[in-house]
């Protein structure tokens, strides 16, 4: 499908009835083509944890129940669903009768497995279960207040690079300014960047640097991960990386993907911001 027949950016109606033709793919295939995978395909490990806050159903008595889940796309998947497509397919589950939170479960699952061409993992909970909410993970240095002077606001991956000297470090590096836009609305979408590598030491003025030249850049929040990714792996080599990206609300949703050299990892901890 194209992007401009997607629903972000257009009037919708509210679903009156679940309907899983609702639900928007948008091909990875694109953007990793843009990056410099020839064959379009993701070749390292991640995951696209999304945090959807605003579900309900209707138990066969006819009472509203509501709860918020954990959703993980796999990386490898062929697509990805746009947000708003998510928020009204998922708002068309408001007026359906469910058995059980099981069968809640295991439709979205089915739905959005079914989208995307992968298999993803869906986890309902109450919404008296929350996760433990931090400023930002501990063991993470945060690189906001380097001293910067010559920022811009336009994509720059040149200002990163690595110490050719010093040997190689373990690092984890936080920043709280990652700005993006939306690449149909053009609306801001704000996110906490988690950075962890071996390897020659960062540059981390250079690299505040490139996280502010995010600002005026439209792209979704996957790509903006993988992007990220791929510059620190093309322009300071480490030996292992982790990049994720815990991207605050919109819409009863946030999108935290990571992208890793390693298997075994994950999104992270919930943030505040969220």
């Amino acid at each position: 499908m194209a992007l401009n027949d997607a629903p972000l950016g257009k009037t919708s109606d509210y679903p009156a009835s679940y309907n899983p033709g609702l639900l928007f793919p948008v091909a990875r295939e694109e953007n990793r083509r843009r990056l410099g995978l020839d064959d379009g395909r993701w070749r390292w490990f991640g995951e696209d944890l999304w945090q959807a806050w605003e579900i309900s159903w209707l138990r066969p008595g006819g009472v509203p129940e509501v709860a918020w889940a954990e959703i993980v796309f796999p990386a490898a998947s062929p697509s990805i669903i746009e947000s708003k497509s998510m928020k009204l397919y998922l708002n068309s589950l408001n007026q359906a009768v469910y058995s059980s939170r099981d069968q809640v479960a295991e439709t979205i699952t089915q739905d959005l497995s079914s989208a995307c061409g992968g298999a993803v993992q869906v986890t309902l909970l109450s919404v008296d279960e929350s996760g433990k909410a931090v400023g930002r993970p501990r063991g993470f240095e945060l690189i906001d207040n380097e001293p910067v002077s010559d920022v811009v606001y336009d994509y720059a991956p040149d200002s990163l690079s690595a110490s050719d000297g010093g040997g190689i470090v373990t690092e984890h590096l936080c920043s709280h300014l990652l700005k993006s836009n939306c690449p149909v609305t053009g609306q801001p979408d704000w996110a906490t960047l988690l950075i962890s590598y071996t390897g020659r030491k960062i540059d981390r003025a250079g690299l505040l640097r490139y996280v502010v030249s995010f600002r005026q850049k439209q792209d979704f929040h996957e790509h903006c991960v993988e992007t990220v990714f791929t510059d620190l792996m093309s322009r300071c080599k480490p030996e292992s990386l982790t990049v994720r990206a815990r991207y605050t609300r919109r819409g009863g949703l946030d999108i935290n993907p990571w992208r890793s050299t390693e298997a075994g990892r994950d999104a992270g901890p919930r943030l505040i911001r969220q």
